[in-house]
């Protein structure tokens, strides 16, 4: 008995239309014959057959690519652009979102009460309160 595969996901199947190509695949392809052979054949007496022919696959690369080309999400190029476009140009790059820091209070609250009370404080806490109650800092005569 022979075996045939079947996809999972069903999604990913794309109906085709004709020659085996998607709708999109043969309206980009039709856009490239309707752009690309007027090109060729206005080109051919001026500058040669080669030159005009290449002149013609450069245009008609672009459609060609528009047609075939799907990320790994399925989207195509123009929405791949769009994101592209939305996320550099439109929407601003740095997006500030300020919070109250509760911990970072609450914890300058604790050195201060625990300064206030004699306790031993590091050297970092000490610098902070002063910072806190701009204290200029005296210089300590002595072993360090």
């Amino acid at each position: 008995m022979p075996f045939v595969p079947v996809p999972k996901d069903l999604n990913k199947i794309k109906t085709k239309l004709a020659f085996n190509l998607t709708k999109r695949q043969l309206l980009a392809f039709g856009a490239a014959a309707a752009v690309g052979i007027p090109t060729y054949f206005l080109g051919r007496e001026g500058v040669g057959n080669s030159t005009a022919l290449l002149i013609m696959v450069a245009v008609m690369l672009p459609f060609g690519f528009l047609g075939l080309y799907e990320n790994s999400l399925g989207m195509p190029f123009e929405q791949v652009l769009k994101h592209i476009i939305i996320s550099r140009y439109i929407r601003p790059p740095i997006r500030i979102h300020k919070t109250q820091n509760y911990y970072g209070e609450l914890s300058r609250e604790v050195k201060k009460n625990a300064v206030k009370r004699g306790e031993k404080v590091c050297r970092n806490q000490r610098k902070q309160y002063r910072q806190d109650r701009k204290i200029k800092p005296t210089k300590i005569k002595g072993k360090r």
